[in-house]
């Protein structure tokens, strides 16, 4: 019913906003698209999900694309099942039979991928309206302030949260990500994380196994085959998963299980190498026929790699149509199901204190 209710609510709003440009959005609890504009580079963002719909920048001939898969109405994104662009949680990623322990308690949480919990569940960050808080659209540095309140027992987590998350644009073709969440009145896990399918040649334009990447990331978590960790930290070398220098995508996808039986593909969370909790570089992506690079710093430890195993004919922006490994997802993160292993860094955050998530997405041609 919650589900329903949502969907009609998302539905009703769509018909009274379908997009906003004026500065005294705050406050409102309508659906709209908002646009952060400087010069050439823009980015388009739905409070439906705290979801970036489109962000657009030349390439190295100066012709314009969207380069992230998306949807052309919000009612796409309400029934889409693909995150595309969404922040999701409150804890983001997989946990293992939709359970924990803290302090001594059982939690119970939705289960929506198998037996497990995925992506905070059934009704997660990513399924809800979000508050605009602030918003500016142009100038020398625009930007988006986003608020949820996530209820005590949501979805089975405890505790009280407030989520903010600022989207904003930096010079030169610079987008930074600033996430934090307070636990107001119970401890709880907080993981979040943002959710963009890129393809620098554009979206829709085909596969992205040309695309070279490198992940500064020695180590990575292994999983089973329902894509929950083992609780292992392992080394990369000698393995297909081995991104330290600049490697194509598709030289050793066919190597990799996607976690389903006869797919292929990356979908792994890497433990990023450097110092916990400062901002660091984790990956960078290039894109030889467009000439456009994007280089991924943030603050968090671990980073999935996910390279669209599952993208099936979804129709898409403008009519095209998304295949398997038409984009792939760069999602920094703590490490997965971090609640049942107590050797990974804790996500738990405490009331009163503060659970910070900064990313920076610096583009170049």
């Amino acid at each position: 019913m919650m589900a329903r209710a949502q969907l009609l609510l998302a539905l009703l709003c769509l018909a009274v906003l379908g997009s906003a440009g004026a500065a005294n959005a705050a406050g409102r609890k309508t659906v709209g698209v908002y646009e952060l504009k400087k010069g050439d580079f823009s980015v388009k963002v739905t409070n439906w999900g705290a979801t970036i719909t489109s962000v657009v920048l030349p390439d190295s001939r100066g012709i314009l694309a969207d380069v992230v898969l998306g949807y052309d109405t919000i009612a796409e994104y309400v029934n889409g099942s693909s995150y595309f662009g969404a922040l999701v949680g409150r804890v983001a990623n997989r946990i293992a039979n939709a359970r924990f322990v803290l302090d001594g308690k059982v939690y119970h949480l939705y289960t929506n991928d198998g037996n497990n919990t995925l992506h905070g569940g059934h009704r997660g960050f990513s399924k809800v309206i979000w508050t605009v808080k602030e918003y500016v659209g142009g100038g020398d540095s625009p930007y988006i302030t986003l608020y949820y309140h996530s209820f005590d027992g949501e979805e089975g987590f405890p505790g009280d949260l407030d989520v903010y998350v600022t989207y904003r644009l930096w010079s030169p073709y610079v987008l930074s990500v600033r996430m934090n969440a307070t636990a107001l009145d119970k401890a709880t896990p907080v993981n979040l994380a943002q959710h963009t399918y890129w393809n620098l040649a554009g979206a829709g334009s085909g596969d992205v196994l040309r695309n070279t990447v490198q992940l500064f990331a020695s180590r990575y978590t292994p999983v089973d085959s329902a894509l929950i960790p083992t609780g292992a930290l392992a080394p990369v070398a000698g393995t297909p998963y081995d991104f330290r220098s600049p490697t194509s995508v598709g030289a050793r996808i066919h190597e990799v299980s996607g976690g389903r039986a006869g797919v292929n593909g990356y979908d792994m969370n890497y433990a990023v190498d450097g110092e916990e909790g400062s901002l660091r570089k984790v990956a960078v992506v290039r894109d030889g026929a467009s000439g456009r690079v994007l280089e991924l710093w943030a603050n968090q430890p671990g980073v999935q790699f996910y390279t669209g195993n599952f993208l099936e004919d979804v129709r898409g922006k403008g009519g095209k149509v998304y295949g398997q490994y038409g984009a792939l997802c760069l999602e920094t993160q703590g490490y997965p199901d971090a609640v049942n292993h107590p050797n990974f860094l804790s996500q738990i955050v405490r009331p009163g204190q503060v659970y910070k998530h900064d990313m920076v997405f610096k583009f170049s041609f």
